[in-house]
C-alpha cells in the first residue's frame, strides 16, 4: 500500500469552530458488544476511521448484517456467526492488524461459548499485555490454550460461563469492557473489583443494561453484574473523543488562535480542562462548547511550594495517557517547566527526538519520564520532515507542525487516520496549510 504524507505549512493562526468526533475507544467496545444478541443493535455518532471501519469490516466477514443508515449511523444484526471463518487464516490476519479486535472475545463467549483472540496489532507504545482479559475470563469459567501454529488464543467455555468474584490486577479499560461483555449472561452474579471506570465503560454498561443486562455500580470500581439469560436490541450514540478535544485545545494554545469546539461532551470530560488550565492556556465552557481564546503566551503553573509541576497518566478520573504527547508538545512552547511522566507504557515517549529536532527543549530521563523545558516562543519550533510512530504521538507531531516556521512533511499518517477522521480537511476549515502527498 502507498504510504501517504501529511507537508504542512506551519506558523499560522486558526480561527473558527471544530465539533470532536465519535469517541475511538468506546466504538470499539460497543461495536464489539453488537454480537451479544441476534436483535439488531443501532449505534450513532461512529467516527469513519481506520481502526473502526476495520472492526465493522470484520464483523461483515463473520456474518454480521450491517447497513449505513448515514455518515456516522450504522445497524448491526448478528443473527447468524459464521465460526468457520472465525477460526481461519483470513480472520485471523485481519483481527491482527487491530487491536480492538481482541473486544470480540468477550461477546462470543458469552453467547456462543468459544472465542478465538489473536494476537492483537495496534499501536507499537510498548508491551499491551492480554491477561487481565484471560484470566478475568477464565475466573468466568472459560479455559484457554495458545494455539502455536495458529499464533492465537483459543477459549471455550463447555459448561458455560458462571458467576463469580474477581479482584482485576490492573484497572484495564479494554479488560473490563471484555469481562463485563462475557459476564453479562453467565448463570448468577459476577464482582468485578478494581474495575476500569473511565466514561466508555460506563457508556458500555448503560448500553447493555438498555438491552437487558444487570449491571450496578456504573462509575465506579466495583461492577456488580447479575447474569440473564440473554439481551435485546437498542440504539447508542457515542460520546465525543475526549482525546479530540483535548488535541484542539492544545492546538488552539500553540497555534495562538481562537477556536470553539462544539459538542464537547464537557460534563464527561474529568480532569482534562484543569490539567490544560496547569499548562496556563485560558478557555471558557461555555454550556456544552469550549472556547479558547487566541493566547500570544501562557505559563506553566508550579506547586504550592514553587515546584516544578508534574503531570502524569493515571485510571480514570485521573488524566488519560493518550493525552499525554499532547501536554508534552504544547509544554515547549509555554512559558516554565514541566515534567512529563507516562507509567502505563514504556515506549510513547521515544517521539521527543523528533520534538528535539525541531527545536524544541526536552530532557528524555527515561523511558517513561520527559522534563520540558518551555522557551515562551522565544525560540519557535522549525519545520522538519518526520514519521508519525503511533496515533496519538502522531496527532501531537502534527499539532507541532502547524505551530513551526517553515515546511514540515510527516510520514506514516495511516497511524493518525486510524484514530483521527478528516483531520486535514477539518484543519483546513480552520486555516490550516496542509496537504496529503
Amino acid at each position: 500500500m502507498e504510504q501517504k504524507s501529511f507537508e504542512v505549512f506551519g506558523g499560522k493562526t486558526l480561527k473558527g469552530t471544530i465539533k470532536p468526533q465519535g469517541a475511538k475507544n468506546e466504538a470499539l467496545q460497543v461495536i464489539s458488544a453488537v454480537v451479544l444478541t441476534d436483535a439488531t443493535v443501532t449505534i450513532s455518532n461512529i467516527p469513519n476511521i481506520l481502526d473502526v471501519n476495520l472492526l465493522i469490516e470484520l464483523l461483515k466477514d463473520i456474518g454480521v448484517q450491517v447497513q449505513q443508515l448515514s455518515a456516522d449511523t450504522y445497524s448491526f444484526t448478528a443473527a447468524h456467526i459464521n465460526f468457520d471463518y472465525v477460526n481461519s487464516d483470513a480472520f485471523r490476519k485481519k483481527s491482527g492488524r487491530l487491536r480492538g479486535s481482541v473486544m470480540l472475545a468477550g461477546p462470543m463467549l458469552a453467547r456462543f461459548q468459544k472465542a478465538y483472540m489473536p494476537k492483537p496489532g495496534g499501536d507499537k507504545i510498548g508491551r499491551r499485555r492480554l491477561d487481565t482479559h484471560i484470566i478475568g475470563f477464565e475466573k468466568l469459567g472459560a479455559r484457554f490454550e495458545y494455539n502455536e501454529d495458529h499464533d492465537c488464543f483459543e477459549l471455550v467455555a463447555k459448561q458455560g460461563l458462571h458467576g463469580t468474584y474477581m479482584l482485576l490486577d490492573e484497572p484495564s479499560v479494554t479488560g473490563t469492557a471484555n469481562i463485563v461483555m462475557a459476564a453479562v449472561m453467565a448463570k448468577g452474579t459476577t464482582t468485578i473489583y478494581n474495575a476500569a471506570c473511565e466514561p466508555y465503560v460506563q457508556q458500555l454498561c448503560a448500553m447493555l443494561n438498555r438491552m437487558g443486562a444487570k449491571i450496578s455500580g456504573i462509575g465506579s470500581n466495583l461492577l456488580v453484574i447479575e447474569g440473564v439469560d440473554g439481551l435485546s436490541g437498542t440504539t447508542h450514540t457515542l460520546l465525543p473523543d475526549m482525546i479530540e478535544i483535548g488535541s484542539f485545545i492544545g492546538l488552539a494554545a500553540m497555534t495562538q488562535s481562537e477556536i470553539t469546539i462544539a459538542n464537547a461532551g464537557v460534563e464527561h470530560l474529568g480532569i482534562i480542562p484543569e490539567k490544560f488550565a496547569q499548562l496556563g492556556i485560558h478557555m471558557d465552557i461555555i454550556g456544552n462548547n469550549i472556547h479558547i481564546p487566541a493566547q500570544k503566551e501562557y505559563t506553566i503553573g508550579t506547586y504550592l511550594d514553587g515546584g516544578i509541576l508534574t503531570i502524569s497518566d493515571h485510571p480514570w478520573p485521573g488524566f488519560t495517557p493518550d493525552l499525554l504527547s499532547i501536554v508534552l508538545v504544547v509544554a515547549t512552547q509555554a512559558t516554565g517547566s514541566v515534567l512529563v511522566h507516562q507509567k502505563m507504557f514504556e515506549s510513547r515517549l521515544f517521539f521527543v527526538d523528533k520534538l528535539i529536532d525541531m527545536g524544541a527543549q526536552i530532557i528524555l530521563c527515561d523511558p517513561h519520564r520527559a522534563t520540558v523545558i518551555g522557551l515562551g516562543r522565544r525560540y519557535p519550533l522549525r519545520g522538519i520532515t518526520m514519521s508519525s510512530p503511533d496515533i496519538r504521538a502522531g496527532q501531537a507531531l502534527l499539532i507541532a507542525a502547524l505551530s513551526a516556521e517553515g515546511r514540515s512533511v510527516i510520514q506514516n499518517i495511516e497511524q493518525i487516520d486510524r484514530g483521527y477522521q478528516y483531520i486535514d480537511e477539518r484543519l483546513k476549515a480552520l486555516g490550516a496549510d496542509i496537504r496529503r502527498i
